[in-house]
């Protein structure tokens, strides 16, 4: 016989409940809670995209779109990002109770199915709209963009890579096999066959649609088993079937590679990265995506989730989906070292942009063994008149050709290479090239000027402050998305859902940011002062 306290009603354990007042939660939040402000914000956004994700027809949702929104977003500026936890808070936190405004609490299947595939559609345009309303408000200008980039781990397996250079030894060394193999057939029933790189899996159908013929035109019935005697007909077959599966996985690894040198089998979309792990600063090869951010006046106001793993190509494509999205361009781009290119600076010279990148020899050119190592171009004497450098040795290098080169994003950039008169007996030789012939030195003078003009704007009295900020709001922006929002690792797979979840991330971050700033009296500083920063 069961007893009351194994019932699974547990009021009836209590002889009764007495009505308690206030029966509306809203009394109990502060005044001044953010859980306020994030909802009278949202209140003011566009949210047509968020309903045009839904089906006119069916079922209504089980909770407002909208509403369901102020949620996930409310969630994430709480450090809650598991949808199990998100529904256990829409349950017992009255904060959560309150933005849902007596409808029932979604389960974690309808917070994960909201997030996964009604929240892409909507994600950018929401979130772009929120910086809108930071400008409207005077907490951001449109004036200087404080750009970084971080790499954060993917929900995937650390062992199950895949590396383009091993697919295309394989790929490489199965090729020869098959030409030996298609040889043989050849040789056998005196045919011409051929294959090629290009329509391997096509030549190798037209071999196999042959042996077929030739297997019902001699009656050959194909053995399996052990004992079993197999004609070799039958080993031709099953040899070029194997290759031909062989090249189809080739083909699924290259396409998911596209221009990748690695992905992940868990995560295709996820690239194998060096993560710095420990306070040690060990570096450690995981599936990764590349996130990047642009911020000013300390909140965030584009985001970026790249699978390369070199910061220099995501700085154009960054910029240009935030002026896709805002509908205007920032006046001033600060960077570090990472994104000098010659091909960003011709981007933003083009856009009418002002750099603030620093150059990557920025730090070596201050130090004495950088000045007094006279290999390097930088301390050779230049006449720009003649053009031509003078070495330590006091000998004239001299423009012998211009030649191009192209990046991996085909951008071609004029390399004018100069070579020494005469090295043979130069007593500096070993100390300044490593070259048996003369010292050669590869010059691109457009990339130069561009650095020199950089390196000019970063050198005065704004650029120091614009420099010295950077390191404050963008690195600080992401040392307290990782470290105080503890956010090291993406709970969801694929770049679509892991973009929704950085984006909601931030959007959370700059709630919290207004919130912090309204209530310790610092709304409308975009700058910190230099002695601050010290």
């Amino acid at each position: 016989m069961q007893t009351k306290l194994y019932t699974k009603d547990y009021t009836v354990l209590c002889s009764g409940y007495q009505l308690r007042l206030p029966l509306n939660v809203e009394v109990l939040i502060p005044e001044d809670d953010s859980v306020r402000l994030l909802s009278h914000i949202l209140e003011g956004l566009d949210c047509t995209k968020l309903y045009e994700a839904y089906s006119s027809k069916g079922r209504k949702p089980a909770v407002e779109p909208k509403t369901f929104f102020k949620i996930l977003t409310y969630a994430y500026m709480n450090n809650i990002y598991s949808s199990r936890l998100i529904e256990q808070a829409c349950r017992r936190d009255i904060n959560f109770m309150w933005l849902l405004n007596g409808q029932a609490p979604p389960d974690h299947t309808t917070i994960s199915r909201f997030r996964k595939h009604f929240l892409p559609q909507a994600i950018d345009h929401l979130f772009y709209q929120l910086v809108h309303v930071l400008h409207d408000c005077g907490e951001i200008a449109f004036e200087n963009a404080f750009i970084d980039g971080t790499k954060i781990e993917a929900n995937a397996n650390r062992y199950s890579f895949v590396w383009k250079k091993a697919v295309l030894k394989n790929e490489a060394a199965m090729f020869e096999k098959i030409e030996k193999l298609v040889e043989a057939v050849n040789q056998e029933y005196d045919v011409s066959f051929s294959v090629a790189k290009d329509s391997l899996l096509e030549d190798l159908a037209v071999i196999l649609r042959f042996l077929e013929e030739q297997r019902l035109a001699l009656g050959i019935q194909f053995v399996s088993g052990k004992g079993k005697h197999k004609s070799q007909l039958q080993r031709y077959v099953e040899q070029l079937r194997a290759f031909y599966e062989r090249q189809e996985t080739y083909n699924f690894h290259n396409q998911l590679l596209e221009g990748r040198n690695s992905y992940s089998k868990t995560d295709p979309d996820a690239t194998f990265m060096r993560l710095k792990d420990d306070h040690m600063r060990n570096a450690q090869l995981k599936p990764a995506y590349n996130v990047q951010i642009s911020v000013e006046a300390e909140y965030i106001t584009g985001v970026g989730v790249f699978q390369d793993r070199n910061d220099t190509t995501t700085l154009i494509p960054l910029l240009e989906s935030m002026e896709e999205n805002l509908g205007r361009r920032y006046e001033n781009i600060i960077a570090d070292a990472g994104y000098e290119s010659e091909e960003n600076y011709s981007y933003l010279e083009s856009k009418g942009l002002t750099s603030y990148i620093k150059p990557q020899s920025y730090e070596r050119s201050k130090t004495r063994r950088f000045k007094e190592d006279f290999s390097k171009r930088e301390n050779m004497q230049y006449d720009p008149q003649l053009d031509e450098y003078t070495c330590h040795n006091q000998k004239k290098l001299r423009k012998t050709k211009v030649t191009y080169r192209t990046s991996a994003t085909g951008h071609r950039s004029e390399i004018t290479v100069y070579e020494c008169e005469d090295c043979s007996d130069c007593p500096f030789k070993e100390r300044c090239t490593r070259a048996k012939g003369n010292r050669r030195l590869m010059v691109p003078k457009r990339f130069i000027e561009q650095r020199q003009k950089s390196l000019e704007n970063i050198s005065t009295d704004k650029g120091i402050r614009l420099r010295v900020n950077r390191s404050i709001q963008v690195e600080g922006a992401f040392g307290v998305l990782k470290t105080d929002y503890g956010f090291t690792r993406f709970l969801t797979r694929g770049k679509t859902s892991v973009t929704v979840e950085f984006m909601l991330l931030c959007f959370g971050y700059n709630i919290n940011k207004l919130h912090a700033k309204i209530q310790s009296g610092r709304t409308g500083m975009a700058l910190h002062p230099l002695n601050q920063a010290a």
